[in-house]
């Protein structure tokens, strides 16, 4: 590990909490691609797959941000631990349910109280940003060893949960990912001593952080985001079906992940240049632009090559948008703020799983490609459209006369009340 990723583990506890965060995120890639897998295996319909997969994930964006808000002013633990208990229950619920058979407006019942997931990301990167207040180039790093974190999620989960959903039985990937989300999120809210402290109503902790000056772009185009991810996770597993490896979509989808992987690790040891607004402008391009190949390809080889490909973009992306919500966003509502882009997140990859599968129900799995390709141009737009509401107030002070930005300033935003 080279020296800023050893920096960022020096104080105590760090290590901790990022472990306990590995293991509760396990669910973020296991559980809409085992619903896909499962309901597949069950029924063989994508149709009705997909769309269950995508009510899991515009529940989890609906209840996500008011989780959080709860979390910023009570705290983690109390807030996560009954949250989580409802979403394992939910979970089993919905596994009982298909393996005995359940009409299945049961399975959508199910699939709305597991919504209730706790977005964790935000809740280790906030402990990250109270541990490294006042360093940002260690919290830059930071971001960026969690979005590998993640990354390596999306290799694992889709194995194991597609894995063996097809090898051992049909139920098996959501059963384990309910396993992994009760356990470490017990293992995170154990750790007092890195959580953020709460911040109870009555002051800077009013209010949605939606509110918040250029936060409201960067979600919306963070649904165009979402949509290129839950597209490309429903066409690909059909992609494999349809040539008859169903099982090594997940292989194909562990190099999509492992792509960003890379990406994150290189991008955690640079340092960055120009303006967060200007970086993540060109990083929400190139991931359009690579999307283009995986429209042309015509094996699962190729597409694994492109998709990895396509993975570099998405890392040194998602950090830079998580650096543009810590200046953004006062520090009182940092959580609720960085869950807000996982909602917009979840939103997209809610449209992008639900019309991924009707168009290969039409058209079959090729056709799919361009649900991926037009979000990701759906992104684009948004984010350049909103470009001038997207530059943190320090940035904006830091322009000269004509205009043009002088350079990057890691300095807090004036008031006080952002994140250094």
């Amino acid at each position: 590990m080279t020296s800023p990723y050893r920096a960022i583990f020096t104080p105590k506890g760090t290590k901790g909490f990022s472990a306990a965060g590995l293991v509760a995120r396990m669910p973020m890639s296991m559980a809409g691609v085992g619903i896909v897998t499962m309901i597949s295996q069950v029924t063989g319909r994508y149709g009705l797959a997909g769309a269950l997969s995508a009510t899991l994930a515009l529940a989890t964006a609906l209840c996500g941000p008011q989780v959080s808000r709860l979390v910023d002013r009570h705290g983690q633990r109390r807030v996560l631990r009954p949250v989580t208990a409802v979403t394992v229950a939910a979970t089993a619920a919905l596994l009982i349910g298909v393996r005995t058979g359940a009409p299945r407006w049961t399975y959508f019942v199910c699939v709305l109280f597991a919504g209730l997931t706790p977005s964790l990301g935000a809740m280790v990167r906030a402990r990250w940003a109270t541990v490294h207040r006042g360093a940002p180039s260690l919290l830059h790093t930071a971001y960026s060893f969690e979005s590998v974190v993640d990354e390596i999620v999306f290799i694992v989960g889709p194995i194991l949960s597609i894995g063996l959903c097809t090898v051992w039985f049909a139920e098996a990937g959501p059963l384990l990912a309910a396993v992994f989300l009760g356990v470490g999120v017990l293992l995170l809210t154990a750790q007092r001593g890195t959580e953020p402290p709460p911040h109870p109503p009555g002051h800077a902790a009013d209010g949605s952080a939606l509110r918040e000056r250029g936060l409201s772009v960067l979600v919306t185009a963070f649904v165009g985001t979402g949509a290129v991810f839950g597209s490309v996770e429903v066409v690909t597993v059909a992609f494999a079906g349809e040539r008859g490896h169903k099982a090594l979509a997940s292989l194909v989808l562990a190099a999509y992940a492992l792509g960003s992987c890379l990406a994150g690790l290189v991008f955690g040891v640079l340092t960055p240049r120009g303006t967060p607004t200007g970086r993540f402008l060109v990083g929400v391009s190139v991931m359009a632009v690579s999307m283009i190949p995986p429209l042309l390809v015509g094996n699962l080889w190729f597409l694994a090559l492109a998709l990895f490909c396509s993975g570099v973009t998405i890392a040194p992306t998602m950090v830079t948008a998580m650096g543009l919500v810590e200046r953004l966003v006062p520090r009182t509502k940092l959580t609720e703020g960085i869950t807000w882009t996982t909602t917009g997140l979840n939103v997209g990859v809610a449209a992008g799983a639900a019309l991924a599968g009707r168009v290969i129900d039409a058209h079959g799995a090729s056709a799919g490609f361009a649900v991926p390709a037009g979000a990701a141009v759906l992104a684009v737009a948004v984010a350049f459209l909103g470009s001038g509401r997207l530059r943190p107030a320090q940035e904006r002070k830091e322009s000269d006369g004509d205009g043009h930005i002088r350079g990057e300033s890691y300095a807090e935003p004036a008031g006080g009340d952002g994140v250094a």
